[in-house]
């Protein structure tokens, strides 16, 4: 049992598929698993376990931010041996080459967190996902039927949510970046330690550009084909 999970050995799957929000990790929960069971409300951060075609899949909050996610991730590879963690989050786009709902298949993620460079003793780090699971996933947009068209890039992961210096992103946006989030680079980079899989999967639901947004029960409920992307490269 682990300390901010709490649940008990067994009682989550090797792969999880890993929101910001907990709340979407029910709607997750409960829209595309069968049989889902609650493994853990702890602080509020919820976690489920059940199927998806088959396969036993959990669905595990992480909250918002890379120390955040941390928490969450260095405790499923390390207390609960999970093999396989896909991310399914929500962005703000960069550029007018992405709109509104469209979704982000990340190939890697710059950071303007400290994180790394802690960790890496000032040196640069390159976060990139596992390839299995982007090929999965790039495979998977292709075969889907989709409202939203489907892109592969840079995300950045930003540790201010609220920035005062927008502009400290233009030279990432200038070198491909095409939206911004907060979990990314650390996931990868933890990943990339523990020898584990890993994946970000995001859906555009702000636009920094043309100031288009989506609702946070939107956020929360209506990310269907982001969902079912990262199932089937999870499970592929």
């Amino acid at each position: 049992m682990s300390t901010h999970i709490a649940a008990q050995p067994g009682q989550i799957a090797p792969t999880v598929l890993f929101p910001g929000d907990p709340l979407r990790a029910k709607w997750i929960a409960e829209n595309f698993l069968e049989a889902a069971e609650l493994y853990s409300e702890t602080r509020g951060m919820l976690g489920f376990t059940g199927t998806w075609r088959g396969h036993r899949i959990s669905v595990q909050g992480s909250g918002m931010g890379q120390p955040s996610m941390a928490i969450y991730a260095n405790e499923l590879f390390d207390a609960y041996d999970v093999q396989t963690v896909v991310r399914v989050g929500s962005c703000g786009a960069l550029t007018e080459r992405v709109g509104l709902r469209d979704i982000i298949i990340a190939n890697g993620a710059c950071t303007d967190s400290a994180i790394n460079r802690v960790r890496f003793h000032g040196q640069d780090y390159a976060p990139v996902a596992d390839f299995s699971l982007l090929r999965a996933a790039v495979e998977a947009g292709e075969e889907m039927p989709l409202q939203s068209r489907v892109h592969v890039g840079l995300l950045f992961s930003s540790d201010q949510f609220y920035s005062t210096r927008p502009e400290l992103t233009e030279p990432f946006v200038a070198h491909g970046a095409l939206a911004v989030e907060m979990e990314t680079s650390g996931l990868y980079t933890l990943a990339a330690y523990r020898r584990r899989r890993a994946l970000s999967i995001c859906t555009v639901s702000d636009h920094l550009v043309t100031g288009e947004e989506t609702t946070a029960l939107e956020r929360e409920q209506t990310f269907g084909d982001m969902v079912e992307i990262a199932l089937r490269a999870a499970t592929a």
